[in-house]
């Protein structure tokens, strides 16, 4: 088996039953360059805003006292997007400080007074919060669709806060899709570098080999791209001819489409495809379309364990 990758194989195998969906825990235990830049536009006003935006340091040099941050951490704080929606709303014009475009993510604010996003004011950012949805299938994991497809937002209950979506599913992957308020916590969340792992059941047809479980818990690689070890388990195999299996896999790196990618390699063909886990939370019970609020104190210590608060100068 090259480089530890599973055979794809055809013809049926032997198929499986319904299996149980996924379990919902709260959690247990709990998107520029630095150098110099030119913060705005030489338009009127900009003299002003000037006195409000200052170059970022340089890269690696120690941030003095009450300096301030980069704009495009304190919109993702404020759930504005991730750090790299910022730098594309940046490079778009639609960021303002004080009326003047922006014209760098890398422009450094003590706040977001006065600055505004389409030409409406941020609020400033307010406590981390997660809400666990269970996206059912037939919606994309998008704020809106140019072919006029539903999304996600189509489906969430009015009267929520601003979210933004930790990561995606596909339109016909449904099950644990987590929200939040917090694009910094947002992108931690997603970087494969921080390893937090998603877990999947899977419904397809076709048969599962031990060597092929073997060579995922290793990682594969599938057309020239690598994939890192995966927890794969068959929770229920077929029993008669034409019925379908149950596999629960844990990855922690979400590449597009990794789950169908690897089990079509090993010539399984997926027919449904279920988040019950991100990280500590779980899906369990909550129904589709419902939406929870995560615990306070279990999204702090979640946010704790994957940010790092630089520690103030004395």
């Amino acid at each position: 088996m090259a480089e530890g990758r599973p055979p794809r194989r055809t013809g049926p195998g032997k198929p499986g039953g319904p299996g149980k969906s996924g379990g919902r825990s709260g959690a247990s235990g709990g998107r520029g360059p630095g150098g110099p830049t030119q913060t705005a536009r030489a338009t009127p006003g900009g003299r002003r805003a000037a006195r409000v935006a200052r170059s970022a340091p340089p890269p690696g040099a120690p941030k003095a006292p009450g300096a301030g941050d980069r704009i495009a951490k304190l919109l993702a704080r404020a759930g504005v997007g991730s750090r790299r929606d910022i730098e594309r709303m940046i490079a778009e014009g639609r960021v303002a400080v004080n009326g003047v475009a922006l014209e760098t993510p890398a422009t450094i604010l003590k706040s977001l007074d006065g600055v505004t996003v389409d030409g409406k004011p941020v609020a400033a950012a307010e406590a981390t919060r997660i809400f666990l949805f269970h996206k059912p299938s037939g919606f994309l994991t998008a704020a809106r669709d140019p072919g006029g497809r539903p999304t996600i937002y189509d489906a969430l209950p009015q009267g929520l806060p601003r979210l933004v979506p930790v990561g995606r599913l596909d339109m016909n992957t449904e099950g644990l899709l987590l929200l939040t308020n917090d694009g910094e916590l947002k992108r931690a969340l997603e970087l494969p570098a921080n390893a937090v792992p998603r877990t999947y059941r899977i419904r397809a047809l076709g048969e599962v080999r031990q060597q092929d479980l073997e060579a995922l818990a290793l990682g594969v690689t599938l057309e020239g791209v690598r994939y890192g070890p995966v927890d794969a388990s068959v929770d229920r195999r077929a029993r008669a001819d034409g019925a379908n299996i149950w596999l629960t896999m844990t990855l922690t790196e979400g590449k597009n489409r990794e789950v169908r990618k690897l089990c079509e390699a090993m010539g399984l063909k997926v027919s449904r495809l279920i988040r019950t886990s991100y990280g500590p939370f779980r899906l369990e019970d909550l129904p589709a379309r419902g939406v929870e609020e995560a615990p306070g104190p279990a999204v702090a210590n979640l946010r704790r364990s994957l940010i790092r608060t630089p520690k103030k100068a004395d």
